[in-house]
């Protein structure tokens, strides 16, 4: 099965080389949405499929792991078995609801084209053993992302895109600066090998630890790094949108943090209390400036903000608590974390999608300039309070058991303020998306709803689609954490009774 790792990387990428050609030879763009499908459903198969598979490595062009300081390795584990399928799966939706929405763009297989690049790049960063092919993989994935913000050729697309590029580009410098650090004190590049020659950690590796969190952090979209992404992600189109909020921000900064600090450099304190602050300050800002917006898609991007908080915030308590060797907590602050980082994926994806379809019948974003959708659009609006209400906490759905643990891990690390912030934002957001029902959903049709109808199938199927996982996520939490979280299992069972009956899905 280590054969089949390269092909989930090189099949979006042959897929995104192939379909220009496709509109090259005039072969149009049923043939690209065919092929797109095709790819999507593909990696979907094989991401799902990998779940039962064995960790493994495997080493590109035959180099063996002795010669683990030139050979290219992927490392297929817990973690990346993880995005792996939280990218796949967000890819087919996106590809799906893409069939109808993108048919008023211009070019289609040029659409697709990056859209696959993106995903190359995303898979790649996911599997990469050795943190350059990290950098190499993220700006495949980032530069197409560039491109995807401003695919709508308008001038907000344009100056979003821009603004997107600049920041992105500083982002990269610093993780390039922090590799060639590492490299320079460790003598490697795979970080096996980076995490057995670091005995310590010198001001020369706790420099480029520092260039990693501006880095990365600026990927996540991390307050006060977040500047590019209230203006990118509302300029995108819907599907886009829906994947850079959902998977982009978490394989190119989230899952980087994770995999650099706790399997190459090594957690600190110091490190742990800056992740923790990020995490904080992510979510307190985030939610008080969704809770002012009347854009849509502009509360929904700084929503994202907010979530990546508690997803950073989980992750800076695990780090401490490892440090002071209380594994236990670690362990339920990590599941946590990683769970919301599911759950956020799935359900802000959705509410974006949902977004583009309203957009895509009403042709507007304000959403005061809408009300009583859920009778003209019933699917749409169905999925969207299904949406709202995972993103808020409310049982049985998905969100509610990864704040849920947030709370209880922070609480458990002798954190109650925070856990109290938590808890505080927790409310806020259930009041913005109250606001976003309110002014959609309920009420009396505007002028600009009367007249319409549901979405293509292609986008009420996409939008099903996710919502069907935030509820079964939610309902089916033991049987989720067992199968995608196995990995810390031993440990969470060591934690406080009352914790571990609650995690379990007593």
């Amino acid at each position: 099965m280590d054969t089949m790792l390269p092909f989930i990387v090189a099949l979006p990428l042959g897929a995104a080389f192939l379909l220009p050609w496709v509109e090259r030879f005039g072969w149009g763009a049923r043939i690209s949405r065919f092929l797109a499908l095709t790819v999507a459903a593909i990696i979907l198969i094989m991401a799902c499929n990998f779940l039962t598979t064995a960790n493994t490595t495997y080493w590109m062009g035959g180099w063996s792991s002795a010669s683990g300081a030139l050979g290219i390795s992927l490392v297929l584990d817990s973690l990346s078995r993880l995005m792996l399928v939280i990218v796949a799966l967000i890819t087919f939706a996106s590809t799906v609801f893409s069939l109808r929405y993108m048919n008023r763009f211009s070019s289609e297989p040029l659409y697709y084209c990056l859209f696959f690049l993106m995903v190359a790049g995303m898979n790649g960063v996911v599997l990469a053993g050795d943190i350059f092919n990290i950098y190499v993989f993220l700006e495949v994935a980032a530069i197409a992302s560039y491109a995807l913000v401003a695919f709508g050729c308008g001038k907000e697309e344009i100056e979003a895109s821009f603004k997107y590029l600049v920041l992105g580009s500083v982002g990269s410098v610093f993780i390039l600066l922090g590799i060639g650090i590492v490299y320079n004190a460790s003598g490697h590049l795979n970080m096996q090998q980076i995490a057995a020659n670091l005995q310590a950690m010198n001001p020369a590796v706790l420099m480029a630890a520092a260039f990693f969190v501006i880095g990365f952090g600026l990927k996540a979209a991390m307050v006060p790094f977040h500047a590019w992404l209230p203006d990118a992600h509302p300029s995108a189109p819907a599907p886009i949108s829906a994947m850079l909020s959902g998977v982009l921000i978490k394989a190119l900064g989230v899952y980087t943090l994770i995999r650099v600090f706790f399997d190459c450099l090594g957690m600190t304190q110091q490190i742990a209390y800056i992740l923790i602050a990020l995490g904080t300050l992510s979510m307190i800002l985030g939610g008080f400036l969704a809770l002012g917006q009347l854009d849509f898609k502009r509360l929904l991007a700084y929503s994202s903000i907010s979530q990546v908080g508690y997803v950073v915030l989980a992750v800076g308590v695990a780090g401490e608590m490892m440090t002071k060797g209380q594994l236990s907590v670690a362990s339920l602050a990590l599941l946590g974390g990683l769970f919301h980082l599911f759950n956020h994926a799935v359900f802000k994806s959705l509410l974006f999608l949902c977004s583009g379809a309203t957009e895509y019948r009403t042709g507007t974003r304000l959403i005061k300039q809408l009300g009583g959708l859920k009778h003209r659009m019933p699917v749409t609006g169905s999925c969207l309070r299904v949406a709202a209400l995972s993103i808020s906490g409310i049982p049985p759905f998905n969100g509610f058991w990864s704040k849920l643990i947030i709370v209880l891990a922070v609480i458990q690390a002798g954190h109650p303020v925070l856990a109290a912030i938590t808890v505080l934002v927790s409310f806020i957001t259930l009041l913005y998306f109250i606001k976003v029902q309110r002014y959609i959903l309920d009420g009396d049709p505007s002028e600009k709803v009367i007249p319409v109808k549901e979405a293509p199938w292609s986008m009420c199927l996409a939008m099903a689609l996710l919502a069907f996982v935030c509820l079964g996520a939610g309902i089916g939490f033991p049987w989720i954490k067992d199968t995608l979280f196995e990995g810390m299992n031993s440990v969470l069972q060591q934690a406080d009774p009352v914790i571990a009956q609650l995690t379990s899905g007593g």
